[in-house]
């Protein structure tokens, strides 16, 4: 009787503890839906984010209490943290607001807040640093370059489903320049931090043999930039001479030695405006977050010179001319793909260079420019002399000129064309005494290469076993040829006034379209901001 007695009580505590479970399960349930509900209801306003939750049925990411949400809210802190790093509007992120809800959200209301501003957040973020702040075209239509966007709901899928700091880690560029910038950044916020680089160097033109008390700031402005040891002494000295032909040479302008009005603004140059030329070069760095192509011809429009890279490595270089600055001239950022070259091309005169430049010459003497040929409409010579030009205007002109293949042709005896609605590409010139001038912006917007023939025969190696042969066996014909890449590199029009080095000072180059400036201006409004550190 006892027996049965206890094993009745033992199967009452066994109900009341099945009892219990069961009630505590479904409180967590209940919690757990509430949860889901609090949800779809924050993010109901946010296209992006409502379609992500829908599709997991509104399960939290960051607020569920498990392990592995913890884990992936700590790692985006944390990211959150050193945004200033990779100089991000760290404010909009509001990463310490953020933190502070995370110690204290509690009940559902707070946390499905918390949820959605999360991954507002890391949305928000995972763009800034994937592919850029700005929109380039809305910062000037000389900007042709989309940022390369993923999908943000895809952005967070992917990132529930990966190892959060890892995740976090491949979202910036993973090129070597952006890291180098990054060092080249934290080295120049320090600078600004102790005080920057001192006194600046005033006065007229400095060179060999003169004797100025503007020499030793000199000695000492070019020795905390990295170029000799500074020093006392008021003469300018071989030693000297050496050292601002280096600076010269690391920043684009011609390496004479002497200290001009040109590269005394360059050494003049403050902390914070190197600073805001790196800030600029990042975001740039971000909008070409992308496979380049592992053979590419980067045409860096502020440094004039064009390089082939294969493989990483620069196999090609030369010097180039690039468009002046001008609104209708100044060469535009795009890139696209190199198809052909045409040795001995004919110069078709683009509509606007013809009626802008020579239609007023031709009113003045109809003769004028008479190497280029006057064309009708369907392309038949057209006598001057039947042509009354002072009766059309730019807009009516209904003639072209062109010009035949010759040593003389504006286009020389080759170009590299990777066809594109802006109608630019790369060139020979009959003008080569440009290329002696340490800045060459003089093209109507095109390229003009100081060495088109060896960039031909590098662009040409491993379609044939003698590229020099090949070329200039078509260039013998002095007729019009093409002759197709067979394997066409991508070609990048880039503008990059900041290039980080692997060893040694980061090299510069002056803003020569001001369009640096505009993207400093844009990051700027978008709330990105200098530091110092230390000081």
């Amino acid at each position: 009787m006892q027996a049965l007695a206890g094993r009745f009580r033992a199967a009452l505590l066994v109900g009341a503890a099945l009892g219990a479970v069961m009630s505590v399960t479904g409180a967590a349930a209940q919690s757990a839906d509430a949860l889901r509900q609090s949800i779809a209801a924050e993010v109901s306003g946010d296209a992006i984010l409502r379609e992500f939750y829908a599709a997991r049925n509104y399960a939290p990411i960051w607020v569920g209490g498990t392990s592995g949400e913890r884990r992936r809210t700590d790692a985006f802190l944390a990211a959150l943290r050193d945004a200033g790093d990779h100089a991000l509007p760290v404010a909009s992120y509001r990463g310490d607001e953020l933190a502070r809800a995370v110690r204290s959200a509690s009940g559902v209301a707070q946390r499905a807040k918390l949820e959605a501003a999360l991954s507002r957040a890391f949305a928000d973020y995972a763009r800034d640093v994937q592919s850029g702040i700005l929109e380039p075209s809305r910062v000037t239509s000389e900007i042709d370059r989309a940022a390369p966007r993923r999908g943000q709901v895809g952005t967070l899928d992917a990132f529930v489903k990966s190892s959060p700091a890892a995740f976090l880690r491949s979202l910036p560029p993973r090129s070597d320049q952006y890291a180098q910038l990054m060092t080249e950044k934290t080295r120049l916020e320090k600078v600004i931090g102790a005080g920057g680089w001192g006194q600046k160097v005033t006065g007229g033109t400095l060179k060999l043999g003169q004797s100025s008390a503007q020499v030793p700031v000199l000695r000492a402005r070019l020795a905390r930039l990295g170029y000799g040891r500074g020093g006392s002494s008021t003469a300018f000295d071989a030693d000297l001479q050496q050292e601002v032909a280096r600076y010269q040479r690391d920043h684009g302008l011609a390496p004479d030695g002497v200290v001009g009005p040109g590269t005394m603004a360059e050494l003049n140059k403050t902390a914070a405006e190197r600073l805001s030329q790196v800030v600029v070069a990042m975001e740039r760095e971000r909008w070409m977050n992308y496979p380049l192509g592992k053979r590419h011809v980067w045409v860096n429009i502020p440094d004039f010179h064009a390089r082939l890279i294969e493989n990483g490595r620069v196999t090609f270089e030369t010097r180039s001319v690039v468009g002046q600055n001008r609104r209708t001239h100044r060469t535009p950022e795009f890139s696209d793909v190199m198809e052909f070259m045409v040795i001995n091309p004919t110069w078709n005169v683009p509509h606007s260079i013809t009626t802008r430049e020579y239609l007023p010459m031709l009113q003045q003497n109809p003769n004028a420019v008479s190497h280029l040929q006057l064309l009708d409409r369907n392309g038949n010579r057209v006598s001057r002399g039947s042509v009354d030009f002072a009766s059309y205007s730019a807009s009516n002109f209904p003639y072209r000129l062109k010009e035949p293949p010759n040593d003389g042709n504006a286009l020389g005896l080759v170009k590299f064309m990777f066809p594109n609605t802006h109608n630019i590409y790369l060139h020979d010139t009959p003008h080569k005494s440009l290329f002696a001038r340490g800045q060459r912006a003089y093209s109507h917007g095109c390229i003009r290469l100081a060495d088109p023939f060896d960039f031909a025969y590098a662009l040409l190696r491993g379609q044939t076993s003698n590229p020099e042969a090949l070329f200039k066996q078509r260039l013998a014909t002095g007729r019009e040829n093409v002759l197709r890449l067979e394997n066409p590199p991508r070609v990048h029009l880039v503008y990059r006034t900041a290039i980080a080095q692997p060893r040694g000072p980061a090299q510069y180059r002056p803003d020569i379209y001001g369009r640096d400036a505009l993207v400093f201006s844009a990051l700027t409004k978008a709330g990105v901001s200098l530091r110092a550190v230390g000081g």
